[in-house]
């Protein structure tokens, strides 16, 4: 079956009979030929989870499609730095994280070409997510993790059946791992890589638009930078069918640790010299010294008035205190978006909506001491 994507650098289209996550002429990255519009008139409520969007992916409309009921996440108002602030729950999707969107429809489109084993890596929700939708659509996983990946989610990964491998070094050591397995002939469903999964994220945007009409100001965390990237084309997307006026203003947040998207923002292409890997950061979801849609986001985002924000590392774990206390469980990653919110509230345009991306039950904190009576 054929799918509209073509290599970004020098225009070939995506084959039918392989299933390569790099273009094979010239290394370059596949993405979508263009943006669709989005006309609220062709969602089709019977269908499961986010296919009720499916006239927006690039995939084959006979491709089947596997769910587990992702999306439909809350939309949850609160008061905040002296704002309104909406709080879109990704962390309820089923295996506890947003990566849920783009893993229904990695796993239909490899079920599609009749993939029976995938390799991936992953230092956590994105393993978690491709694990169980790989089961789900009859698909063997094998994911690569970093050494240092939270135990909580490779025992997640383990649980859906994926053989899950960890891998001692940077978060790039366990990617290293997987496309040596791709080389040698086992299909990389790569979420960092292939552009299938950015229609899934495009998703977030038809929702909140749903759930609240057209934003102002949307924050949400960056790594490979698929998630904000895809939301962005989600937008556009609503814009091109004439749903929404104009963009809304979109924040990128990475952590200080590893910030390579805003480090080119603020100082250009010779600012990456000063970007690591190797620095440890609470925050391990967002912590990708390369990554992929970085350039396309860079553009993207700039080019609608958005901007990157980094956030320190002493700020992580306070901020996810502070989002528990007003009943948002999510992990460190997620929760690098608190202080980005503190640092645009007296500049961000309303309404604005904030991506809890990650389950807190994915790394939980330590139980506090007590010298209580234990439960008998």
């Amino acid at each position: 079956m054929s799918i509209p994507w073509r290599c970004t650098s020098c225009g070939t289209s995506y084959p039918d009979d392989t299933l390569p996550y790099r273009c094979p002429k010239c290394g370059g990255v596949f993405d979508r030929a263009e943006i669709p519009a989005f006309h609220p008139q062709a969602v089709d409520e019977a269908l499961p989870g986010i296919w009720r969007y499916r006239q927006t992916f690039a995939l084959p409309p006979e491709t089947p499609p596997v769910s587990l009921g992702e999306g439909h996440t809350p939309l949850i108002w609160d008061e905040a730095f002296g704002r309104r602030v909406a709080f879109k729950l990704e962390f309820i999707n089923p295996t506890g994280s947003h990566k849920d969107r783009g893993a229904a429809l990695m796993a239909a489109f490899l079920k599609s070409r009749g993939v029976t084993t995938a390799v991936e890596d992953s230092s956590g929700n994105a393993g978690a997510a491709f694990a169980a939708y790989a089961a789900r659509a009859g698909i063997q996983a094998r994911i690569y993790t970093p050494a240092y990946a939270s135990p909580v989610k490779r025992a997640q990964m383990a649980a859906y059946g994926a053989e899950v491998v960890a891998v001692d070094g940077p978060r790039s050591a366990a990617a290293e791992a997987a496309r040596h397995d791709a080389d040698e002939g086992i299909p990389y469903a790569s979420h960092a890589f292939l552009p299938v999964g950015l229609d899934g994220y495009a998703t977030i945007a038809y929702e909140i638009y749903e759930q609240m009409g057209a934003p102002g100001a949307v924050v949400a965390p960056v790594g490979h930078g698929g998630l904000l990237l895809g939301i962005a084309r989600g937008f556009l997307a609503l814009q091109k069918g004439g749903v929404i006026e104009k963009m809304p203003r979109l924040f990128g947040v990475q952590a200080l640790a590893c910030a390579p998207v805003w480090a080119v923002a603020r100082g250009g292409r010779e600012a990456l010299g000063w970007v690591t890997d190797q620095v440890p950061t609470v925050a391990e979801g967002v912590r990708v010294r390369w990554p992929v849609w970085g350039d396309t986001l860079l553009h993207t985002i700039e080019a609608h008035d958005g901007t990157f924000l980094v956030v320190e590392e002493e700020a992580i774990l306070p901020g996810r205190d502070e989002l528990a206390r007003r009943g948002f469980f999510v992990e460190p990653t997620s929760a690098i978006v608190w202080d980005a919110l503190r640092q645009i509230a007296n500049c961000a345009p309303d309404p604005i909506a904030i991506v809890l991306t990650g389950s807190g039950f994915k790394a939980p904190p330590p139980p506090p001491n007590s010298q209580g009576e234990q439960d008998q």
